[in-house]
């Protein structure tokens, strides 16, 4: 039971929930990059480049046989089309991390410059004239 009580501690913590929380919202991100590398980017890429589509672009390495056997084929279009939506995801993440870090830093201390002393008070100066002469054994200041 001992097993059990701790995975339920471990599975309703906080971290966990945020952590799984930020897988869904990232992979949500991911799709939404992949969507823009293949929507928007890569078809003016591939105007430029003679009206080529990227994720057509393969190497065939064997023939299809018949319909029982498909062809071999080697898709660096798509691979090309993935390393884009890499490269924007990690660039988007580095962008909020350094905003992030950003907003983390603490301003630089400001020097502490000690207050001048205070004249003592009325109360403070009798009540240090009264421990002098309790030190001294003296009765009044006059005798």
């Amino acid at each position: 039971m001992k097993i059990v009580n701790e995975f339920k501690e471990f599975a309703v913590k906080g971290n966990v929930i945020d952590m799984a929380v930020g897988v869904i919202i990232g992979t949500a991100f991911g799709r939404i990059v992949s969507s823009f590398v293949a929507d928007v980017v890569m078809p003016p890429i591939g105007v430029l480049l003679g009206g080529v589509d990227f994720s057509d672009l393969a190497i065939t390495v064997r023939q299809a046989v018949g319909e029982d056997v498909p062809a071999v084929v080697i898709s660096y279009g798509r691979f090309m089309q993935t390393v884009i939506d890499f490269t924007i995801i990690a660039f988007v993440i580095f962008m909020a991390i350094r905003f992030i870090n950003r907003l983390k830093r603490n301003p630089p201390p400001v020097p502490v410059v000690p207050a001048p002393p205070l004249e003592p008070s009325a109360e403070e100066k009798l009540l240090t004239e009264i421990r002098d002469l309790l030190r001294t054994g003296r009765q009044t200041p006059l005798g």
